[in-house]
């Protein structure tokens, strides 16, 4: 696979050719999920409001929905529900509180039953409301209480001194004492304006307003789990695992780094490319079923069928052999000595198989074609005898160049000269029932000339 953009049609490609691989993946994921799911125990959520009458500020609210969630509060309500087998830190990590809209602080407490979770919620609800009556004053020092009534008493004290100086200055009968009894009448209505302030500015009647707290009523009892549910736990569980088996066929494509091209091929070994030939697709009941549990689970899976090669072209049978004759004329052109020709096919690439096989089945005259398998992972060719040359049969992109290059040095260590390469690919068969004919007159001429060239896997 390139490095161009991946497109839906990859993705398509991926699903239609590989959805046994996927839907197992996805099974597996759901059975993930569902043991996840056992092993988290299920969660229920109830919501109690407490409203806060007056006018609030922004930052006030989150400050009292900070207050309603610290460890105080629900410390005070731990206590309260008296529950031994939840601690108090697993307690605070189950209660929320957040600000809402109308001066509302909503109070949320998860726990394992929705009769604990709608206790725990109301719980908390009450201790935010006593504790914030508290805090704002509701419960003031006795002795701070008591100085605003001893200065009234001071105030009236000193009122009624003034009073008794203003007596003792006269009624009136100089300028002088005239003009002290005037400065001490201020001086009471200065005290008494002072008096009246100070009970204007009292803060009782600003402090009720705001610390009269009221919780809306008992938490309603949670009808349904708390995210995330079991059901949601195996949906995503099977939704990451397909999505796993994508990112995994998508990157393994990223990553194959072998020879696709004919250019890169005609590098690796060394030799021309002679042509590309075209063999009819297998259908499933044709393709040779494998031996032993690992080819059996790769064939129930679609693993032995390619999901990165392009869908096969529609062919007849008469334009495939105009491309068989046209590659064996240009094998009889080039030909370096007189003799016959050695056709090797990488073990497991069946369409080369075939392909071999539908030339050594054809071949008229000269050059003679021996076809021979050789072992991708154990290279090894059979020594030339009267041969004047091999050449390579492969479908492009299934082998490594690493793999290539080791057929290369086999033949080199033989005394083979690979004289031309063969590329293989696939097309959609017809009706003709010559096609069918020939391709199961392969195998054979193909086993018969392995065993004649005594090549080894």
């Amino acid at each position: 696979m390139s490095d161009d953009t991946i497109r839906l049609v990859t993705l398509g490609r991926i699903l239609r050719r590989r959805w046994r691989l996927l839907t197992v993946l996805a099974v597996v994921g759901a059975l993930v999920g569902y043991g996840t799911s056992l092993l988290l125990p299920p969660r229920y959520t109830a919501s109690a409001s407490v409203l806060l009458p007056g006018a609030w500020e922004e930052r006030e609210l989150l400050t009292q929905a900070e207050i309603a969630a610290s460890s105080v509060v629900v410390d005070r309500a731990a206590a309260a529900l008296g529950w031994t087998k939840v601690s108090r830190t697993e307690l605070r990590d189950r209660v929320g509180a957040k600000a809402a809209d109308g001066n509302i602080i909503k109070i949320s407490g998860t726990a394992d039953t929705p009769e604990r979770a709608q206790r725990l919620s109301d719980q908390v609800a009450q201790q935010f409301v006593a504790f914030a009556a508290r805090i704002s004053g509701d419960n003031t020092d006795p002795e701070a209480a008591a100085r605003p009534e001893a200065l009234r008493q001071l105030v009236t004290q000193t009122s009624r001194r003034i009073t008794e100086l203003a007596d003792a200055a006269g009624r009136g009968q100089t300028v002088e004492s005239v003009q002290t009894r005037t400065e001490l009448a201020k001086l009471r209505t200065t005290l008494q304006e002072a008096i009246d302030k100070l009970d204007q500015a009292d803060p009782a009647a600003g402090k009720a307003l705001k610390a009269n707290m009221v919780v809306m009523g008992p938490a309603p009892r949670p009808t349904g789990e708390a995210p995330p549910t079991r059901t949601q736990l195996i949906v995503a569980g099977a939704v990451l695992f397909l999505l796993l088996g994508l990112v995994g066929h998508l990157a393994a494509a990223r990553m194959d780094r072998r020879p696709r091209t004919g250019e890169e091929i005609a590098g690796v070994l060394g030799a021309a490319v002679l042509g590309t030939v075209d063999v009819p697709a297998e259908r499933p009941g044709d393709r040779p079923e494998g031996r032993g549990p690992r080819a059996v689970v790769r064939r129930l899976l679609g693993l032995d069928v390619r999901w990165d090669v392009p869908a096969p072209r529609t062919s007849d049978e008469a334009g495939r052999q105009v491309r068989y004759r046209r590659v064996h004329a240009r094998l009889r052109d080039g030909l370096p000595a007189p003799g016959p020709l050695l056709l090797l096919v990488p073990e497991g690439d069946g369409n080369a198989l075939r392909a071999a096989g539908q030339f050594a089945a054809d071949a008229e005259g000269e050059p003679r074609l021996r076809p021979a398998g050789v072992s991708v992972s154990r290279p090894m060719v059979a020594d030339r005898e009267d041969e004047s040359g091999a050449v390579v049969v492969l479908s492009p992109g299934s082998w490594t160049a690493g793999e290539l290059a080791g057929i290369a040095e086999a033949c080199a260590d033989a005394g083979h000269e690979i004289v031309g390469i063969i590329l293989v690919g696939t097309v959609q068969a017809g009706a003709a029932g010559k096609a069918g004919r020939r391709r199961k007159a392969a195998a054979p001429a193909l086993a018969a000339g392995a065993d004649a060239t005594g090549s080894s896997g």
